[in-house]
C-alpha cells in the first residue's frame, strides 16, 4: 500500500514494539516504508494499543480519523485469523482517492478505552523488566515480567511480548495459549470494531456515502 499510494500523498509508517532492531529485521526485507522501532513502548502507551496488529489512520494535518483497529496488511495469518487483509486495502484506497471512511458502527458510544490502572502499572512493570534484563539482572526482570502479566494478562503488548524476552516463542504453544484466554474473555480490545463490507461507508466528515462501488 505504501508503494502503490506514496505518489498520491500517503505513507505507511510501521511500529515495531520488539526489543531490538535485530528482532526486527527479519520482517522488515524489501519493505520500503520506515519502520520504527519502539523498544518503550511508548506508542502503545499513548494511543491506547493492548494488541497487534493495530492500525490507526491519520490524516495530513495529524488528526486520528480512523483510531485504533485490528487490521491486517496481508494474508500471512489468514488459516489462522479468518481474516483477508483486501478488505481494509480497500478502505485504505477509497480513503485516500475519495476521503471515504468507513463508519465503524457507532464510534461516538464505543470511544477507544483509555488504559486502566492496572494497565498502566503493567506498563511500567514490563518496562522495569526491559531495563533490568538488559541490565544482566534476570531474577529481577523476570519478577517485574510476572507482575506486569498478572496485571494484564490478556493484553499483547505485555504478555506476548514478553515470551521472546524470557526464551518463549511468540509463535508457539504459549502464544496460542494466550490467545484461546484471549477468545474466551470475549476477545477484549483497546479499539473499534472493524467495518463489515455490509456497513454502509462515510465521507472523512460522516456523511454517508449510499452510492460507492
Amino acid at each position: 500500500m505504501h508503494d502503490e499510494l506514496r505518489d498520491r500523498g500517503f505513507s505507511v509508517v510501521a511500529v515495531a514494539l520488539d526489543d531490538s532492531a535485530d528482532a526486527v529485521r527479519p520482517f522488515v526485507e524489501n519493505i520500503t516504508m520506515p519502520v520504527l522501532l519502539d523498544r518503550e513502548h511508548l506508542l502503545a502507551e499513548l494511543l491506547a494499543i493492548s494488541n497487534v496488529p493495530t492500525v490507526v489512520w491519520i490524516d495530513e494535518n495529524g488528526r486520528i480519523v480512523r483510531p485504533n483497529a485490528s487490521e491486517f496488511g496481508t494474508d500471512t495469518f489468514i488459516e489462522f485469523t479468518g481474516i483477508s487483509g483486501e478488505g481494509h486495502k480497500q478502505q485504505i484506497r477509497d480513503w485516500v482517492d475519495r476521503g471515504v471512511v468507513p463508519s465503524d458502527g457507532d464510534r461516538e458510544s464505543e470511544p477507544v478505552e483509555d488504559l486502566s490502572v492496572d494497565e498502566v502499572a503493567a506498563r511500567l512493570h514490563f518496562r522495569m523488566a526491559t531495563h533490568l534484563l538488559r541490565d544482566g539482572d534476570e531474577a529481577g526482570a523476570a519478577r517485574h515480567f510476572d507482575s506486569a502479566i498478572d496485571l494484564a494478562p490478556l493484553d499483547f503488548t505485555i504478555a506476548r511480548a514478553a515470551m521472546p524476552l524470557r526464551g518463549g516463542n511468540p509463535f508457539g504453544e504459549e502464544f496460542f495459549a494466550l490467545y484461546e484466554r484471549w477468545q474466551a474473555a470475549g476477545s477484549p480490545y483497546h479499539g473499534i470494531r472493524p467495518t463489515r463490507p455490509s456497513d454502509p461507508p462515510t465521507t472523512s466528515d460522516g456523511d454517508e456515502i449510499t452510492n460507492s462501488p
